[in-house]
């Protein structure tokens, strides 16, 4: 175990694809211990072999259909029409535009690249400063990640046999806390630098509103169907992802119109790229899951963990605090396949519900990305607009402290996670 740990951590730092340093440094230990080599490849071949996984597959799909359909650009004009008449009104609507991504892409860093290209140059002209506008579009969409269909919900869900449905439902509120507190920052931050203050907007009218929100109510309507299919059992969370492909395409071809054959297949191509990456991942970190449970690791890091402490919160906060740390040096995905079979047990044993503990651990993990010194969103971002690490940490700070601050009162009040599952779903 302790071989297959420092082979892991040598080539990660040694800039190894992620999936290949999982991969590696598992087999390793197979090759190092008394144990058939045969297991390590069965483990690669049936991991991604699970009827819930295919949520992921099909949502990656869906969110690529429903961009080429020209959602993005009408979810855009809507949120410039709400909130461009505010002080920091385009940095507003940034944050907002991550919210209603939420229900689309279900991942942050999909998200951010997206706004990276769009948004950036834009800001920019307005007067904001380039470390403000790529910390904001980077911090904001953890927004992204924590709506439904957020696929490190689905993942967590998946690998700790927590349901899905109750996840994705549990989501909410956080999001809606996170896209709020997130505006009041930009809000201070950019009357403080006099960003966007000049501007000339005016307060949209209910007409405007109205006719705006027509225009992109196919977008909005998507977690709606989503959420509301899954309430009454019309269908689960993994059937959900092929009805999502559905109801995008329907949209792209016969609502909109702007999906065509051509960026059809440029979506089916940008898509199995996308769940390849993810896939592998998954395939690699079977081994190392396989590893941990044949070690019986969880149950001497929980024997360690309670060594410390008894106390229930302390222990949830230690919990946070390591999966943080790991979430600075590791990409999201990885971080939620290795780390939910080793802390869930714990937490549940110390009597954290696994609905409550996975919304905080996949909030806290996916923020991770956004942060210095190996955040994989952070460094999207950055490759994207040709920005560097001090000037965008300088930027971002502000929004990652507020960030921090909602994750914490998350992980102090577990009714703000459990009052809608549990008002929909049952407890």
């Amino acid at each position: 175990m302790t071989i297959m740990l420092i082979v892991f951590f040598v080539l990660l730092f040694l800039n190894m694809p992620v999936a290949f340093a999982i991969g590696i440094s598992g087999v390793v230990y197979f090759l190092s211990a008394d144990i058939p080599n045969s297991l390590a490849i069965q483990q690669f071949a049936t991991g991604t072999q699970s009827f819930p996984l295919l949520a992921v597959p099909f949502f990656v799909l869906a969110g690529h259909i429903l961009n080429a359909s020209g959602i993005t650009s009408r979810l855009i004009k809507f949120a410039n029409i709400l909130t461009g008449h505010m002080i920091g009104g385009l940095a507003q609507a940034s944050v907002l535009l991550s919210a209603m991504m939420g229900g689309i892409s279900g991942s942050a860093t999909a998200d951010a690249a997206m706004q990276s290209r769009i948004m950036t140059n834009d800001m920019l002209r307005r007067g904001y400063s380039k470390g403000f506008s790529t910390g904001l579009i980077s911090v904001s969409s953890i927004i992204t990640a924590t709506f439904p269909p957020s696929i490190g919900l689905i993942l967590y869900g998946f690998i700790g046999g927590v349901s899905i449905n109750k996840l994705f439902i549990g989501g909410i509120i956080p999001g809606i806390l996170l896209t709020v507190a997130l505006m009041v920052s930009v809000y201070f931050v950019a009357k403080k630098n006099n960003y966007d203050q000049n501007n000339t907007f005016t307060p949209p009218t209910m007409k405007e509103v109205v006719i705006s929100f027509k225009d992109c109510i196919w977008a909005i309507l998507f977690p709606i169907l989503l959420i509301v299919g899954i309430r009454f059992g019309l269908f689960s969370a993994s059937e959900g992802g092929a009805v999502a492909v559905v109801y995008a395409m329907t949209v792209g071809f016969f609502f909109h119109r702007e999906l065509s054959w051509k960026k059809l297949k440029a979506c089916l191509k940008d898509a199995v790229t996308d769940n390849s990456m993810i896939m592998l991942i998954i395939a690699s970190a079977s081994i190392f899951s396989y590893v941990i449970a044949f070690e019986n690791f969880p149950r001497t890091m929980s024997q360690f963990v309670t060594g410390i402490t008894e106390n229930s919160q302390l222990l949830f906060l230690l919990i946070l605090l390591f999966v943080f740390i790991a979430g600075l040096f590791m990409e999201a995905t990885a971080n939620n396949l290795m780390l939910t079979p080793i802390f869930l047990p714990i937490a549940e044993m110390a009597g954290i519900d696994p609905v409550h503990f996975g919304v905080v651990m996949v909030v806290l993990i996916t923020f991770g990305g956004m942060t210095p010194p190996l955040g994989v969103t952070m460094f999207a971002v950055l490759s994207i607009t040709k920005t560097g690490v001090v000037e965008y940490t300088k930027g971002a700070l502000p929004f990652i402290i507020t960030v921090l601050a909602v994750i914490v009162m998350i992980a102090m009040f577990p009714s703000i996670v459990l009052f809608l599952p549990n008002l929909l779903l049952g407890p």
